[in-house]
């Protein structure tokens, strides 16, 4: 039985990403799938990384929780939309906070080297745009897409890291927005 844990990084938990995370959940569920999910937004915690790495803060008890669905999952679905080329504060200062050394990857003593604790994890990144997802990966190299998937989950061990574009969001018609909610029902279900 697969263990999914879906991220929404909207800010506003009643935007069409929290519809997304609603239509991936019934869709890994008809699947036989155990789901949890993690709105960001609901979270209480401090997003800067007030030390950097000098000096590691407390964790507060959202993310304590946050980090053990994590490490819980085999699976790891990251649901945001693309704001200036990149990921939305909140979602950059959760990542921050949680995707730590000692957590989700490990320098070796004396060497450039690391250790990537979320081995064996694979992971799905569902991104709204107010572009097409082409244009977005010619004009713009996602930027989005490169930090999340490379420099974060790959970083830390996540071997296969699929990508959905969902655009063009803004002045959408509820017809297009019923098409893309059913379409990512149906990727949960493979």
């Amino acid at each position: 039985m697969k263990k999914i844990v879906i991220l929404n990084g909207h800010p506003n938990p009643t935007s069409f990403n929290a519809g997304l995370v609603e239509a991936y959940v019934k869709g890994a569920k008809a699947k036989g799938a155990v789901v949890r999910s993690i709105t960001i937004a609901d979270l209480v915690f401090d997003s800067n990384l007030r030390f950097g790495y000098q000096k590691r803060m407390e964790l507060e008890p959202d993310l304590v929780q946050a980090i053990q669905d994590i490490q819980w999952a085999d699976h790891l679905v990251w649901i945001h939309p693309v704001w200036w080329g990149g990921l939305p504060a909140l979602l950059k200062g959760f990542i921050d906070r949680t995707f730590l050394p000692g957590i989700t990857y490990q320098y070796r003593k004396n060497s450039m080297l690391w250790d990537k604790l979320l081995k064996g994890k694979t992971a799905h990144i569902i991104t709204t745009l107010d572009q097409p997802g082409w244009y977005y990966r010619l004009i713009y190299g996602r930027p989005s897409v490169n930090q999340l998937k490379k420099s974060t989950l790959q970083f830390c061990g996540v071997s296969k890291v699929e990508v959905t574009y969902i655009g063009i969001v803004r002045h959408s018609t509820e017809m297009k927005r019923e098409k893309w909610l059913k379409k990512v029902e149906k990727l949960a279900k493979r």
